[in-house]
């Protein structure tokens, strides 16, 4: 049998509990088969939740994910488990938002990577939390989010 670059994937294709905590979930990367190409890849999680570190009450977001990719690419089930797990994850909207993005920076080191965590309101104060790692490189076509302010999000 060939080798192939899906080769020692451990979630995809096989039954995965959502992990217990972002620290035990394991993200998984495979080989950027388009090497030297500059592209952006999207991911979008509208139904993203965690909760409040001291009420337990849950936060609501819709996170917008683009990464330039370098060597590697996020395999996207694995994305899936990890965002899942901040389900049961006390943090504030600001500590969410930039972990996952750092997270996922320690993993790919992709060429650029961006995110907007567009959180719905608490207390009456929608929180929006943008970062990345640096200017866009040049040449690659970055879309806007296209995440209106909050105005009932939709």
């Amino acid at each position: 049998m060939s080798e192939t670059i899906y080769d020692g994937l451990t979630q995809l294709g096989h039954a995965a509990p959502l992990p217990e905590s972002p620290e035990a979930a394991v993200l998984e990367r495979v080989p950027n088969p388009q090497q030297g190409i500059g592209y952006v890849v999207r991911f979008t999680a509208p139904e993203f939740t965690s909760l409040c570190p001291l009420t337990g009450q849950p936060d609501f977001a819709h996170l917008m994910i683009d990464y330039v990719p370098g060597d590697w690419l996020v395999e996207s089930k694995s994305l899936k488990l990890f965002l899942g797990s901040f389900r049961n994850h006390g943090a504030f909207h600001e500590d969410c938002t930039i972990s996952i993005a750092r997270r996922l920076v320690e993993t790919l080191d992709p060429r650029w990577l961006r995110i907007g965590g567009y959180w719905y309101p608490r207390g009456g104060i929608p929180i929006d939390v943008f970062w990345q790692t640096g200017a866009a490189p040049e040449g690659v076509w970055i879309p806007d989010q296209g995440v209106p302010p909050y105005r009932g999000r939709g």
